[in-house]
């Protein structure tokens, strides 16, 4: 294999695996899934979600309790993701729209925004995840359930989830 290919072969394997690191992140948050969390930053990562700025292991231990608290569910979406690679750093824009369902005064709530996370990687021992991350949101709205397609629920907030069997 030429080494342009070669290249062009491992700067798409580090997309991939780059892009796997984002897809656990949103599982692990709606899965509310700490252990999984902990598989997406780097020990002395950051991670600055506005309300929340410091190193990632606070982070973990500060947003799953605080999403079990605030939600009854919630939905995180990726959509256009922009990825440049220089060697062992990645710089990633990962645009992302978020469903959060709650309750408030008796009634429920979507809040639903859309952002992007503006993200560092890192590939150390062979293994993508963020070292840094800033959130950035871009718009959001709040809008009252009127009306439910009533079917039987039977996801989980955990790894009781169907996803973790195998």
């Amino acid at each position: 294999m030429s080494p342009e290919k070669e290249a062009a072969l491992d700067e798409m394997l580090a997309k991939q695996q780059i892009h796997e690191t984002i897809m656990r992140y949103c599982r692990a948050v709606d899965r509310l899934d700490e252990e999984l969390l902990y598989t997406v930053y780097h020990p002395d990562g950051y991670d600055n979600h506005g309300g929340f700025r410091g190193k990632a292991e606070d982070f973990i231990k500060w947003v799953i309790p605080e999403m079990r608290k605030l939600y009854k569910s919630t939905n995180h979406c990726i959509c256009n993701e922009l990825i440049e690679v220089k060697g062992d750093t990645a710089y990633c824009e990962s645009y992302f729209v978020a469903y959060h369902r709650f309750d408030r005064d008796g009634r429920e709530y979507d809040m639903i925004f859309g952002g992007r996370y503006i993200d560092k990687m890192e590939r150390r021992n062979g293994e993508w995840k963020i070292l840094k991350r800033n959130v950035l949101h871009d718009w959001n709205r709040i809008d009252p359930v009127t009306e439910r397609y009533e079917v039987p629920i039977n996801s989980h907030r955990s790894r009781e989830d169907l996803c973790y069997r195998r």
